[in-house]
């Protein structure tokens, strides 16, 4: 499993019983997590929130103590956006810190202009991580309410590089395809579930593959890599793995299980992501 660092304003406290305390800044807030089946005493620490789930659907955050509708945190030399929203999000990962790391990595080592198509790019921490290496990023998503926040965010760190669109992500793809476009890098971290701006279902377990197939064909002349992020239960490393080897070939695939590093000593498990690698260098 590979675990985020660097973080300055962020750190789990404790997980026990379905739950998770985090410390966002000076904000503590205890959100509901699937994976910690395990119970052990809870520290002694104030909240400053609790999303609580609703018996109906969705949940609310109950709020303790006063604190600001929104705020910034800090991962090395950059800042994000953190809001409490709907359905337990706060608008940031901070497990993903592991791969901003990486592809400002493979991008620094390139020594050329690379062009980054993220796809499913929701508040933009991974467009943010790109464009402030020199990549020149567009940053797809389907909600308009996220692509303002991933603005936001940009803003935030003076980048100017990146084209932001509203849109489907499948359509984007199909006509940046009839346009001849292309993209040196790939990053996409698609819904669990979700339909299309016509009714088209989508469910990763049948639509990532053919997807993924699809946005090969965007692909430059020589590309850097291509991404793939799950949070999807039961899509372990080895699927992203299988998917990426069999549609880019196996030389240069790489996936693991990302997490966060707990203050009881133990790492919480988050996800799991996927790079295809093409330039032996940047390894």
């Amino acid at each position: 499993m590979k675990t985020a660092k660097d973080w300055k304003d962020f750190q789990v406290i404790s997980t026990s019983d379905g739950e998770k305390i985090e410390k966002w800044g000076d904000v503590v807030l205890m959100r509901p997590d699937p994976q910690v089946i395990w119970h052990v005493d809870e520290p002694k620490i104030k909240l400053h929130a609790k999303y609580e789930r609703s018996e109906s659907g969705g949940g609310h955050w109950h709020n303790f103590l006063s604190y600001p509708s929104q705020w910034t945190v800090q991962w090395k030399n950059l800042k994000f956006v953190v809001k409490p929203m709907g359905f337990k999000h706060t608008g940031i990962f901070p497990e993903q810190a592991v791969n901003w790391e990486r592809m400002q990595q493979l991008i620094k080592n390139s020594n050329r202009e690379v062009k980054v198509l993220n796809l499913f790019a929701y508040t933009g921490a991974a467009s943010v991580a790109c464009a402030v290496q020199g990549a020149k990023v567009t940053h797809v998503d389907a909600s308009k309410g996220m692509v303002e926040r991933a603005k936001e965010n940009a803003k935030l760190n003076g980048v100017s590089s990146i084209r932001f669109i509203v849109d489907d992500c499948k359509k984007f793809v199909e006509r940046e395809l009839r346009r001849n476009n292309t993209y040196d890098a790939i990053i996409m971290d698609p819904p669990s579930y979700g339909r299309g701006p016509s009714g088209e279902l989508w469910k990763i377990e049948d639509s990532l593959f053919d997807f993924v197939n699809l946005t090969k064909k965007l692909l430059s002349d020589k590309p850097l890599f291509v991404l793939i992020n799950s949070y999807t239960t039961g899509l372990q490393a080895g699927v992203i793995k299988n998917i990426l080897s069999l549609i880019f070939g196996a030389e240069g695939v790489e996936a693991d299980e990302i997490g966060l590093q707990t203050n009881q000593g133990i790492v919480l498990p988050c996800g799991n992501s996927g790079f295809k690698i093409w330039e032996e260098k940047c390894k």
